[in-house]
């Protein structure tokens, strides 16, 4: 049983210039911890990422959620998860400080984090091996579909787990071959034109075959200035991918986005307001075949059902430490299943967890194994940080979700 809980607030100052963006300029990433021990020492990790300030709430909504499991078993728990997830996330003073999104939501994923890394390690086995060995029915009584009803039904999400067993051992290579990388740290925000020249030299000689740059400069020419950089050093095999981070209004980025469509970059990334459905189907349709990446401040499953119907994102990037933890995560990549479009997580985990979860969706779901983001700067704040070899995920083996940082 659930006997023992600890909620920390860890936060890791980055060297200048790192992790910088047009919005956010000078983050401290920092990650609301919960910690589930059971009688019998096993300890679940589980966070939820902010960039500071403010991690001190998502903390105290933790210790909240987290006290309502206390004396569960973990099995138990994880056999009805879905049911239980609804109940916290409605739970009636807290919900009015959402619903379903900003701190309560935060707090909730990294409570649900914690239990998926418990039930992983209380069967010694890596998150992502749990999860392929799931029934499909074990999987859905871990999701909350409420609110989907129009879209997804229990019955009909079960038909789409069920329809990709028969071949998942056609993906299971993956396991052996690794899952591919992208490096996001070549164009941070605050980096010389120098620099993003030097760091996309650097990824390609290890090994990365799709990077990222960070643009929503006020003077637009220093993103096409920058953008073009990266594709001549890149050359035209290189996927590029450009990321506003919100930073632009609609009529602004109909412009910079049509004047950037030259350097062919594989997606935008948040070109706008997150909330702003129908800016982004404007957008999208404005600047095709060019896609838009949507997702790393998309907090709940609602809401990417809104973008999923309205056709406008070309990938989802849903973050399960911005979401509701690991169960909204798959709920969500059942939804693109659905509707054919891939997934490609935000990694404010940094890979740690997404790791698992991008196996589990290419090997159960079906989904492409297209690659996943990769940011180094706290690699070395994890127990079992991960590995990446010439642009590519190894597969983690330790039993858990490879969240446990160092004290």
């Amino acid at each position: 049983m659930i006997s023992g809980i600890a909620i920390k607030d860890r936060r890791f100052p980055l060297q200048p210039g790192a992790g910088s963006d047009a919005i956010h300029r000078d983050p401290v990433y920092s990650y609301a911890v919960t910690e589930l021990t059971d009688d019998s020492g096993l300890k679940g990790t589980g966070f939820a990422f902010t960039l500071g300030a403010g991690n001190d709430l998502v903390c105290r909504a933790a210790a909240f959620y987290a006290e309502q499991l206390k004396g569960q078993d973990i099995e138990a728990l994880m056999a009805d998860f879905g049911n239980w997830f609804n109940r916290l996330a409605n739970e009636q003073q807290f919900r009015w400080l959402g619903p379903q999104k900003g701190v309560v939501h935060l707090a909730l994923a990294s409570v649900t984090n914690a239990c998926y890394d418990l039930w992983a390690k209380k069967r010694g086995v890596p998150l992502w091996k749990l999860l392929i060995d799931l029934t499909p029915e074990q999987i859905i009584n871990t999701l909350d579909l409420s609110y989907l009803e129009d879209e997804l039904t229990r019955e009909q999400a079960l038909r789409l787990v069920a329809s990709q067993q028969d071949t998942m051992h056609e993906r299971i290579a993956v396991l052996e071959k690794g899952y591919p990388g992208y490096d996001t740290s070549i164009g941070w925000f605050n980096y010389s034109d120098e620099k993003v020249r030097e760091n996309c030299r650097m990824a390609m000689e290890n090994g990365f075959s799709a990077m990222k740059l960070k643009v929503g400069s006020a003077e637009a020419g220093r993103d096409i200035r920058r953008a073009h950089i990266v594709r001549e050093v890149a050359g035209d095999a290189v996927k590029v991918m450009l990321d506003a981070n919100q930073q632009w209004t609609l009529p602004l980025a109909l412009k910079i986005c049509k004047a950037l469509q030259p350097m062919n970059p594989y997606w935008i990334e948040e070109p706008t307001h997150p909330d702003d459905v129908q800016a982004h189907k404007i957008l999208a349709d404005a600047i095709a075949p060019v896609q838009l990446a949507i997702g790393e401040h998309v907090p709940n499953r609602i809401v990417f059902k809104n973008y999923l119907q309205a056709k406008c994102a070309g990938f989802i990037q849903v973050d399960a430490v911005r979401v509701g933890g690991v169960s909204e995560f798959i709920t969500v990549s059942l939804l693109c299943k659905k509707y054919g479009i891939p997934v490609v997580p935000h990694v404010g985990d940094m890979g740690q967890l997404h790791q698992h979860l991008v196996l589990f969706n290419h090997i159960k779901l079906g989904h492409e194994a297209l690659f996943l983001e990769h940011i180094p700067h706290l690699k070395q704040q994890f127990v079992q940080p991960v590995q990446i070899e010439n642009g590519v995920y190894q597969t983690p083996q330790e039993p858990g979700s490879s969240c446990d940082l160092i004290d």
